[in-house]
């Protein structure tokens, strides 16, 4: 989606001038297919090898065809009554104009024609995902099971009553993610990234996926309907087109990763007793951290939760390029804005595949009052850092967090990041000049040493 697409998006545009390694953009085409050749066929043999390591754990996914009667009848009935209302069949014929095919949607080709014509009609069938209908279904009380797809395959007589079912063949389709607009002509880049995602969902395909049954008619077909070439970007793919499992049990169990390191301290005790993080900093001045080997919870989510709700802190400036879904990184900026504390963040909107979830936190903390900007046009932002100025005893005091990986607590458990936090005068007084970069429209930092005292993408 984003080097292939690319590298297609030179070809189209003619590009002559060899990359650095010294490849013209087909050459690099011609390189990667190779590699993606290979890699498929590993992806074949690991998954045969998986499906044997879990028979010898008694689960077993077959096809529908090895179940008993008895069995298909009861997984015909959860068809009729769970998965045949979610069905949407679209006919390909001159009343009907080929369908749209959306990014990595997993599709059926379905030909079937009338009782006694030879006339053959061609259908295509979604199968609906992110709709709480399970990738595996489990059949009886017994470890087994079989596809979603299978089923669905094996019951097209109920959503095409009357007709002959000649086939039925897997596809998928990617698109290219590579659709970025002139930033240095946007009046207002967040239109510019929603107009952009409003795009991909268009965007041309790069690659077209196939079972290996389908013919090399209906191949043909589907590359012309979708304008890629059928020598070159139809791609046949092992049996199953997802790697989730059925087999949560036997997943490897997640690391939980310890405190931060109280030991490597100079004062063992403070992180694990003291109960303010800025005590420990202003003792400490800076803390090493190693993600996912230490805690992210406890170190970078616990400085800023303490933040949002001290009531010395003043001030809060982030800079977020990624988190989860169900992130307290937002809600603990949220209450501190609540909590009467200026907080400014800088929201990368270019950050790849998170553009909406950033769109959507943006306009959430906008709402509860936070100063958002989309950071420096022409450039993607991505620091990871949180700023915190606080009124302490001696006066203003500025603490940081500055780290290589996302703000996102899932990826901090399985990730390597290296995270720093600190109250070192010298670099707090560059994050200043950083924010005060990032948030005002200079063209450049207002450092007098003639560079970004920080490297900013």
């Amino acid at each position: 989606m984003k080097r292939i697409g690319g590298l297609k998006q030179q070809l189209w545009a003619g590009v002559k001038k060899p990359s650095i390694d010294g490849m013209l953009p087909k050459q690099q085409l011609n390189a990667c297919a190779k590699v993606v050749e290979d890699l498929l066929k590993q992806q074949e043999q690991l998954e045969e090898t998986l499906r044997q390591l879990l028979a010898e754990e008694g689960i077993r996914i077959c096809p529908y065809g090895d179940l008993s009667p008895k069995q298909q009848q009861e997984n015909d009935r959860y068809f009729r009554q769970e998965l045949y209302p979610l069905l949407i069949p679209q006919g390909i014929d001159p009343a009907h104009p080929f369908p749209f095919i959306s990014n990595l949607s997993l599709n059926w080709l379905v030909a079937t024609s009338e009782k006694g014509r030879d006339q053959i009609f061609l259908n295509r069938l979604k199968v609906p995902t992110g709709i709480g209908a399970p990738r595996f279904i489990k059949v009886g009380n017994d470890h087994l099971y079989i596809t979603f797809e299978d089923l669905i395959s094996n019951n097209l007589e109920m959503i095409f009553p009357g007709l002959v079912i000649h086939n039925c063949e897997l596809f998928r389709v990617t698109r290219n993610a590579i659709t970025e607009r002139t930033g240095e002509q946007a009046n207002d880049l967040l239109a510019m990234i929603e107009s952009a995602l409003r795009d991909r969902k268009f965007a041309d395909i790069v690659r077209l996926e196939v079972g290996s049954c389908m013919t090399q008619q209906h191949r043909g077909m589907l590359a012309a309907e979708l304008g890629i070439d059928a020598a070159e970007d139809v791609i046949e793919v092992p049996r199953d087109h997802s790697q989730e499992g059925p087999a949560r049990d036997l997943e490897d169990r997640p690391a939980v990763p310890p405190l931060p390191p109280a030991s490597a301290c100079d004062h063992p005790k403070l992180l694990t007793e003291e109960p303010n993080i800025f005590h420990i900093l202003r003792v400490q001045k800076s803390i090493l951290l190693q993600h996912p080997y230490e805690s992210f919870e406890a170190s970078v989510e616990r400085f800023l939760k303490e933040a949002s709700t001290d009531p010395k802190v003043l001030v809060i400036k982030m800079t977020l390029y990624r988190t989860s879904a169900d992130s307290r990184i937002i809600e603990y900026l949220i209450d501190a804005a609540k909590n009467g504390k200026q907080v400014a963040v800088v929201v990368e909107l270019m950050a790849r595949f998170d553009e909406s979830a950033n769109i959507r936190w943006a306009e959430a903390m906008e709402e509860a009052g936070i100063h958002v900007t989309y950071g420096v046009v022409g450039l993607k932002t991505h620091s990871k850092v949180i700023f915190v100025v606080r009124r302490d005893y001696n006066g203003l005091q500025r603490y940081a967090h500055i780290g290589t990986g996302n703000y996102h607590a899932g990826t901090a458990r399985g990730y390597s990041d290296i995270g720093l936090l600190t109250n070192d005068p010298v670099i707090c007084e560059d994050l200043t000049e950083l924010f005060n970069y990032l948030t005002t429209a200079t063209l450049r930092p207002a450092s007098t040493r003639n560079c970004c005292p920080l490297p900013i993408c």
